[in-house]
């Protein structure tokens, strides 16, 4: 299949994923198949939180409208014209075991495979089941021959001839051994920090609790760690976070808070706590749901030689421009196409397979 339809076959899904808007759902009529698609979609996101109850119509409503902002024409020329796609030369079965943390999670793996010339084999998580066959059969409408390209199943994987595979640190060493015979990206645990350096305004701190709070904390671009100065005060700090308070209200994150919290004080741990997230010191970087570590620094450059050190550990860094690869407050469940996890160039992989 020419890679030129198949490219438009994705913008003809942004335009239709433009359409849902957590305050209103419009239709377009120029977009495609609205008579059968667009209802059963509406229908699809309010049933999400029922099969997960962390995706919210909110947070699956974010996830919906951030690729609506990728899938332009601008977004996907300017991520492919650096590289030579082949129409259907040496196409190939590529697996992905999906995580199911935040909705369509596994959507940038799966748009690269078909974008390659590939097939995706697909193995959904559990806890997202339903988005992404959805947004497969919306595409298939649109251009039958990617028909031919994407598989779902339930079932033991078999014959592919790569792995894209995301999980925890303990299953990345299952699929280590089980995908260790072929070509392989093993995407394990990973957290985001922010580094401030007390000039922050207060806008900025609340942009920042976008990254903290959007997803309710589950996603690898959520700041988990706070890097600040010698002496920091926090109260600018929590009159930002006070933006984020009505969190508080959602009873899975509430009861992650009262659990995390009671945990800390029965362990003796100083904390600071402002009713709906608490602050803790500590040298990690993944912390629970509802907290988030915080570290003292004197030595701005110690902080980035370790993050460099430290890099496997890392998915995101948020500053106010301390290094030009950081990222803006508000901006890391934003990201460009050309943002890969962890780093690793999923483009270039596919077309080396």
């Amino acid at each position: 299949m020419i890679i030129n339809n198949k490219i438009q076959s994705f913008i003809e899904l942004g335009h239709f994923l433009r359409q849902f808007n957590l305050d209103n759902d419009k239709k377009d009529p120029n977009v495609l198949h609205n008579d059968e698609f667009f209802d059963a979609f509406v229908t699809i996101i309010h049933r999400a939180q029922s099969l997960n109850g962390w995706f919210t119509p909110e947070q699956v409503y974010f996830a919906i409208q951030s690729w609506a902002d990728a899938l332009s024409e601008k977004n996907i020329t300017t991520w492919l014209a650096n590289y030579e796609l082949n129409s259907q030369k040496n196409s190939k079965t590529v697996a992905l075991v999906l995580a199911g943390n935040i909705p369509l999670v596994g959507f940038h793996d799966f748009l690269s495979v078909l974008v390659t010339g590939h097939k995706a084999l697909i193995k959904l998580s559990s806890n997202d089941q339903n988005l992404l066959p959805f947004l497969a059969s919306y595409l298939i409408k649109i251009n039958p021959d990617l028909n031919n390209y994407i598989e779902f199943t339930q079932t033991k994987l078999e014959n592919f001839d790569a792995v894209i595979a995301t999980g925890s640190n303990n299953t990345a060493r299952y699929f280590d051994y089980y995908f260790s015979k072929v070509p392989n990206i093993i995407r394990k645990n990973r957290n985001s920090v922010a580094i401030l350096d007390g000039t922050e305004t207060k806008e900025d701190l609340i942009a920042l609790g976008e990254d903290i709070f959007r997803y309710y904390g589950l996603g690898c671009r959520n700041v988990s760690k706070l890097f600040v100065p010698q002496n920091y005060d926090f109260k600018l700090f929590f009159e930002a976070m006070y933006e984020y308070k009505d969190v508080i209200y959602y009873e899975k994150y509430a009861n992650n808070y009262d659990y995390n919290k009671a945990v800390f004080l029965m362990s003796m741990f100083n904390i600071l706590d402002n009713e709906f997230m608490t602050l803790k010191e500590d040298e990690g970087y993944s912390s629970p749901i509802s907290s988030v570590f915080y570290e003292y620094y004197s030595n701005l450059d110690a902080v980035l030689g370790r993050l460099f050190t430290d890099n496997e550990k890392i998915q995101c860094i948020v500053s106010k421009n301390i290094q030009k690869n950081h990222i803006s407050f508000g901006k890391t469940q934003k990201p460009n196409l050309w943002d890969y996890a962890d780093n690793a160039d999923t483009i270039e992989f596919l077309l080396k397979i």
